[in-house]
């Protein structure tokens, strides 16, 4: 088995947050950086971040630190983000329209070739300087340009009907906002789940459990 094959999936959901904080310290002008002090400003231990980065070869030097620049392109490596993978966005309307203006998807890995909807009245709408497409073109969009992956944000019914079809086009990951449990109808599929009402219910069930609500 493949070392990255052994790292849990709690050391993987803490990549991207290594990966801004370093940003910062780098945008800030820091050069380089010990775990102690790294640990002091994400709220971890220092052993916890020598453990976590040690899982991919350890990347600093007793008694000097991490070289914050290094680390920062080495987890993006990491991560995948110096290779960008083209996607497609399904549903223009509010929450479509917000995931492609507001996502720097070309800083998270991805390239963002094409939105489509199947609404009369948003197709030929203009959303991130691309034309919105229709849902006929998907086939075509992905043969020419590649595509490997899908962000949905569309209707809980409507994904059902579409991720196999998508997933016969060569579609590997899904960035799923539907609501469609894709992992359990097709469990060979990279998928993560979005759910802002789960996030909002959490913070509801934090309020509850400290005694403020």
């Amino acid at each position: 088995m493949a070392k990255s094959e052994r790292i849990s999936m709690s050391v993987i959901r803490r990549l991207p947050r290594y990966y801004r904080f370093l940003y910062d310290l780098k945008e800030n002008g820091v050069v380089r950086i010990s775990s102690k002090e790294l640990s002091q400003r994400m709220g971890l231990t220092a052993s916890q971040i020598r453990q976590d980065l040690n899982c991919f070869g350890g990347f600093g030097q007793q008694g000097y630190g991490y070289v914050v620049e290094q680390l920062y392109a080495e987890i993006g490596r990491i991560l995948g983000l110096d290779v960008l993978t083209p996607a497609i966005l399904l549903g223009a309307g509010n929450l479509g329209r917000a995931v492609a203006n507001h996502m720097d998807f070309e800083q998270k890995g991805f390239r963002l070739v094409a939105i489509f909807d199947d609404s009369p009245s948003i197709i030929g709408q203009k959303i991130r300087g691309m034309e919105v497409l229709p849902t006929k073109l998907i086939e075509e969009t992905c043969r020419r340009q590649n595509v490997k992956v899908a962000v949905l944000c569309i209707p809980k019914e409507a994904a059902a009907s579409i991720v196999e079809y998508l997933i016969s086009l060569d579609i590997r990951g899904f960035w799923n906002f539907s609501h469609f449990d894709i992992g359990h109808h097709y469990p060979g599929v990279l998928v993560e789940n979005v759910h802002l009402g789960d996030s909002l219910m959490t913070l509801s069930y934090k309020l509850t459990a400290g005694g403020e609500k």
